[in-house]
């Protein structure tokens, strides 16, 4: 309870001053969307094939667009020796990492909506009806991916070339979840039935339990080095 508790306090902090600068939010949000506007160009947007590369477009836009946040997480607390300062409080180093997972979340979520409206009408697809699948997709491919670049972001934070070698890392290591992501997608958006998908609901969950895992485990190793 403990952690989860610092953990939700390191997460206000960080979205208390992204609210106040936006400057993740800003520079996310406008990535994901110059890439839907332009592959609406390369491909027809108003064609039933939307709905079929649909899933891959959207995640490859958040993965990319991802990097963005996550290079910020923990860059922020560099000056002053902030991340110092953290590390030498009563703040466990999971907890720290979890925090900033938790605010990765909550900005990657927002992205995602702002990403979805906009390819809803660039695209003309009509996904709030099936607002409620997606809604499961989205949040257990997003953890994923937000734990993963918790990790990683604490883990290069003190390199130099830290925003090409954090994409450089983390991009392999969320294939299989961004594979079960789009399909899962692409499945809600085709109006198919998800029974038939269960085994890419499966990746996912194993993915969640797998990064949070070694989030809690490996926290205190990363954050020393």
């Amino acid at each position: 309870m403990t952690l989860l508790v610092q953990a939700f306090a390191v997460a206000r902090k960080d979205l208390a001053i992204e609210l106040r600068t936006r400057e993740s939010l800003t520079a996310a949000g406008s990535f994901a969307i110059v890439i839907l506007l332009l592959f609406s160009f390369t491909f027809d947007p108003f064609s039933d094939e939307s709905n079929e590369f649909g899933g891959g477009l959207l995640w490859l836009s958040f993965a990319f667009a991802g990097a963005l946040v996550f290079n910020r997480g923990f860059a922020r607390e560099l000056p002053n020796e902030c991340l110092d300062t953290l590390l030498a409080s009563p703040l466990s180093g999971a907890a720290l990492v979890m925090g900033k997972a938790i605010a990765n979340f909550a900005m990657l979520l927002v992205v995602e909506l702002v990403s979805l409206i906009v390819f809803g009408i660039f695209y003309d697809v009509h996904w709030l009806s099936e607002s409620a699948w997606l809604s499961v997709v989205f949040a257990l491919a997003t953890w994923g991916v937000a734990i993963l670049g918790a990790v990683f972001g604490a883990f290069t934070v003190n390199l130099r070339l830290r925003e090409l070698m954090l994409p450089v890392i983390i991009y392999p290591l969320m294939i299989p979840l961004l594979i079960a992501a789009i399909e899962l997608t692409n499945a809600v958006l085709s109006r198919q039935p998800l029974s038939g998908q269960m085994q890419w609901i499966r990746v996912l969950i194993a993915s969640d339990i797998g990064f949070t895992t070694l989030a809690w485990v490996l926290a205190d190793t990363i954050l020393v080095n």
